[in-house]
Formats: C-alpha cells, sequence, structure tokens
C-alpha cells in the first residue's frame, strides 16, 4: 500500500515529541534553541500544524538527525519497510534488524520524566550487548547495579538475572543486540587488518 502525503506528515509531530522528550527538552527549551515559537512547535506535535522545510530544518539541525527522520522514511533504507515501534513498561523498542535468526537489533528509547519502572531482573536463554547512545542505563546484572553513561557498552550472558532503565529523569537512548546462545558478536580490537 503507498502512503499518500497526508499519511506521512501526520507521523511528523509525533516523531518530533519523541525526538523532544528522549533528550529532555520543554517546548520553551526548544523554542529557544530552534527559533520556532512554543505554539508553533506543540501545534506541530499534535498534528494542528502542517510542517514543512522552514520548520523542519532547523529541528532536524537541532536534534541532530537527518531531514529523513522526521518525515517517515524508514531507518533501513528501503522504502518499502516501515519499522513498527513496540511499547514496553513505558520504553519504546525499535526493531531495526528482520527475521528470527541470528542476532536481532533494536534501538531503545526511555522518555525523560520520573522513574517509573521498578527493577525485577529476569533470566532467558541468549547473549545481549548494549550500547548507551545518550542519557545513563542502569544495568543490574546479576548482583552488581551499574551505570552506563553515553558510549559505554555492556555484553552478557542473559541467563544471569538483568534489568536496564534510566538511571534518572532524563531520559535514555540506547542499542541492544541480542542473540541465542553461543553466538559471539566478533570485535577487532586495533585498526590493523587480521593476517
Amino acid at each position: 500500500m503507498i502512503e499518500t502525503i497526508e499519511d506521512v506528515l501526520t507521523t511528523v509531530g509525533p516523531r518530533i515529541r519523541s525526538l523532544r522528550l528522549a533528550r529532555g527538552l520543554t517546548l520553551a527549551e526548544l523554542a529557544d534553541t530552534t527559533g520556532i515559537s512554543v505554539s508553533t512547535l506543540s501545534r506541530l506535535e499534535s498534528g494542528r500544524r502542517r510542517p514543512n522545510l522552514e520548520l523542519l530544518l532547523p529541528l532536524a539541525r537541532e536534534f541532530g538527525v537527518p531531514l529523513d527522520d522526521l518525515v517517515d522514511a524508514p531507518a533501513t533504507g528501503d522504502p518499502r519497510i516501515h519499522i513498527k515501534p513496540l511499547q514496553r513498561d513505558g520504553m519504546t523498542i525499535l526493531p531495526l534488524s528482520r527475521g528470527s535468526g541470528g542476532i536481532q537489533a533494536f534501538k531503545h528509547v526511555i522518555p525523560n520524566g520520573p522513574i517509573r519502572r521498578t527493577p525485577h531482573p529476569r533470566a532467558h536463554e541468549g547473549h545481549e550487548w548494549l550500547y548507551v547512545l545518550t542519557g545513563t542505563l542502569r544495568l543490574i546484572l546479576g548482583e552488581h547495579d551499574l551505570l552506563l553513561p553515553a558510549g559505554e557498552a555492556a555484553e552478557f550472558d542473559t541467563r544471569t538475572p538483568h534489568w536496564f532503565g534510566p538511571a534518572d529523569t532524563r531520559g535514555v537512548e540506547f542499542l541492544s543486540l541480542y542473540g541465542p546462545q553461543g553466538e559471539r558478536v566478533h570485535v577487532r580490537a586495533s585498526g590493523s587488518a587480521p593476517t
């Protein structure tokens, strides 16, 4: 099914709101940095204002994302594939890979606000890798309670009871790779080619 321009434009407001909340910005703060009035931003987010390039360009610049990210271009690069976000425990999870076998990739977005997630560590078969993009992630891994700031990574066997959530009220975004038990990601520690 081919989407109409109206279908695409109706997704812009929620995307702007999601990006703003994920970065912990108020409408007033975003208005200050983009030069777009608070009332215009509010109407954009709610769908009462039709987006145009004059509004979208400063927003894309402020969020540090390509313009395509605001206008429903799928992250896969294939216009026929649209990511269907999942909502779980106050978190938005975006599947970044397709298929059911092998390693699967996800982006997790936990918006800013009061911490509503009570840790309930769980264990299951598999192996997981996390990389924090923004904010600080709290990772409970067995008896360890870890704080991972942006740029930090973790790798663990998911048979160890684990839980992750925001470390504070600022929100957090992170990538996760999940694979079957025994599946490993190969990391090259230096820039030299293998011999």
